[in-house]
């Protein structure tokens, strides 16, 4: 079968000895001991999301004669309701589609830039070696209203106020706030309740809501309406517009009416590299995306499958390639439109072989140079597809939580903070400068096998991103995982690499595992020099849709960290 083997795993073994691990409170009769639960099945259409009210509109969406693209902007606008601890119209977002009917992918980039009238001097003669995490300094213009209506207007088939209506509907009746959200909004709500605006909406009682409370945002339900009556240009050149710019300038900020009216999204051609026969796919920078071909790249070059998933080797090896992805990542990921990024190079495969060679297959590295390549953030996921075959993977994320917590009157949403993530060194590529992209963290990806769509995934979570998308398809097709397993499965998390603000990895940074990896796995890697630290919470959250085109049906998971789920008809 020209397919990845996602139904029948449960005969397939670790290298390593199962015993090894610790076992899961749940005795499943199926499968991996850490799978939480069976993958999602479905002949017709399929979705996942991380909130399950946002799963069942885009499910619904399809049963009413939309497609998975009109689906994917119902369950994100839904999700900006819900979910605003990681995602909203005051941020950016990016998507790649299959379509169906030319058999192609697109690109989206519908990433906003930075503000014509702020200035490198403004942070250097204030003080300022990095740019602040919240407040109005960090802001950047929200692309992500532009990024529905651009996959609209190339892909959709409802229209636009059928789209948004369920999200409408659950602003204005209000909807009971699930577990994991309302822990985040109330860690959110300790650093961001002096915010301006953002009490009026979130904290209205002088609290966020609790797991379970009815909470409305009739604000939100209000600027839906806008959206829906009166297209886009109420965002970037109406009301909405006009309401963002004077609340921003109202409170010492620089985005103004003119950066807003000014944006426009980007189509883009993904890139892919092949792994083991399976092309993953990506987009271009300003994104990360290009990180997770570099570290296959690097990893297609070890026999990952006989290290065993929960071995010292595997382990290392993976950590030592994305140490390597990531001084790339930080000196070279940038706006395309200011600097020459030389994305052909990066991803090239002889250039992947001759960083492998990098990689002291013993001992860890405690730092390394960005290479010479051959010139030529907290989010949501959500993937969907439909009964033509079209699939959508879209991301989209306020950067931190729920971003830089400036809330303007009336509109029921924050605005990012993407401007955090640009360098204040004038010699780096990714130095702030007015009217430029930020270096973004957010990817979706796509999976095809011999041309064909095989599978749509994304997880999201910062610099999680890249590593978690290399691991999935690592722990499908070496280990032999299905999709929802893969997903489980234990993951593994650098951090402290290089970064494309300016700082510089000199340490060999830090290694978290997840529960599930055994003693012996973290006392081995120990003593290669890796410093292992316990984390909680970080690893990401993952949705996914395959494609069995045997079957010629769709199959679903979704992540177990989270709130969501996968579901079909």
């Amino acid at each position: 079968m020209a397919k990845l083997n996602i139904i029948a795993s449960a005969a397939i073994a670790f290298s390593c000895a199962a015993a090894t691990l610790p076992s899961n409170a749940s005795d499943r009769i199926t499968g991996h001991h850490f799978a939480t639960r069976s993958e999602a099945m479905a002949p017709t259409a399929m979705t996942a999301t991380s909130q399950p009210l946002a799963t069942q509109v885009a499910l619904d969406i399809m049963q009413e004669g939309g497609n998975a693209i009109d689906a994917a902007i119902a369950a994100n606008a839904v999700l900006g309701l819900v979910e605003p601890t990681g995602n909203g119209i005051g941020g950016d977002l990016y998507a790649i589609v299959w379509d169906a009917d030319s058999e192609k992918l697109y690109g989206l980039n519908a990433s906003g830039r930075s503000p014509q009238s702020l200035s490198l001097e403004y942070f250097k003669k204030n003080g300022y070696e990095s740019i602040p995490a919240r407040g109005v300094l960090p802001l950047s213009v929200p692309g992500a209203v532009d990024g529905w209506f651009e996959l609209h207007g190339r892909f959709g088939n409802l229209s636009m106020d059928n789209i948004l209506q369920p999200a409408i509907n659950y602003a204005e009746s209000g909807f009971p706030v699930t577990e994991v959200i309302a822990y985040y909004m109330e860690r959110n709500a300790e650093v961001l309740e002096d915010i301006p605006g953002f009490a009026d909406v979130f904290m209205r009682d002088g609290n966020v809501p609790e797991k379970g409370e009815r909470f409305k945002n009739p604000d939100l339900a209000n600027t839906y309406k806008m959206l829906a009556n009166e297209g886009r240009d109420s965002f970037y050149k109406g009301e909405i517009a006009r309401t963002i710019s004077d609340f921003v300038e109202e409170h010492g900020g620089f985005l103004s009416y003119e950066d807003l009216a000014q944006h426009t999204s980007t189509w883009v051609d993904p890139v892919s590299t092949n792994y083991r026969g399976y092309d993953l796919w990506e987009l271009p920078p300003n994104t990360q995306g290009i990180a997770a071909l570099q570290i296959l790249n690097m990893l297609e070059q070890f026999d990952i499958k006989a290290m065993g998933y929960d071995s010292p080797e595997y382990i290392h090896h993976f950590v030592e390639a994305k140490k390597l992805a990531f001084e790339d990542r930080a000196k070279y990921y940038s706006d395309p439109d200011f600097s020459d990024v030389p994305v052909e190079g990066l991803i090239d495969k002889e250039y992947g072989k001759e960083r492998a060679k990098l990689i002291n297959s013993e001992r860890a590295g405690r730092s390394y140079e960005p290479g010479n390549p051959p010139t030529e953030g907290d989010t949501i996921y959500l993937t969907t597809a439909d009964k033509d075959g079209n699939m959508v993977s879209l991301i989209q994320s306020n950067y931190r939580g729920m971003g830089s917590g400036v809330t303007p009157t009336g509109l029921g949403f924050v605005l990012q903070n993407r401007g955090e993530l640009f360098a204040l060194d004038p010699n780096h590529r990714n130095v702030f400068e007015p009217g430029k992209r930020p270096f973004h963290t957010i990817i979706p990806a796509f999976v095809t096998k011999d041309g064909k769509p095989v599978m749509s995934y994304g997880v999201m979570g910062g610099a999680t991103q890249p590593q978690m998308h290399a691991q999935i398809l690592i722990n499908m097709i070496d280990f032999g995982m299905n999709l929802q397993e893969a997903g489980d499965a234990p993951r593994i998390l650098h951090t402290g690499s290089s970064q494309p603000t300016g700082s510089k990895m000199n340490d060999g940074g830090v290694v978290s595992l997840e529960n599930g990896f055994s003693k012996h796995t973290r006392r081995e890697l120990i003593k290669m020099g890796h410093t292992l630290q316990e984390a909680v919470g970080p690893y990401g959250g993952y949705q996914a849709i395959w494609k069995d085109h045997e079957q010629d049906v769709y199959i679903g998971a979704s992540e177990s960290r989270k709130d969501g789920h996968a579901a079909g008809y």
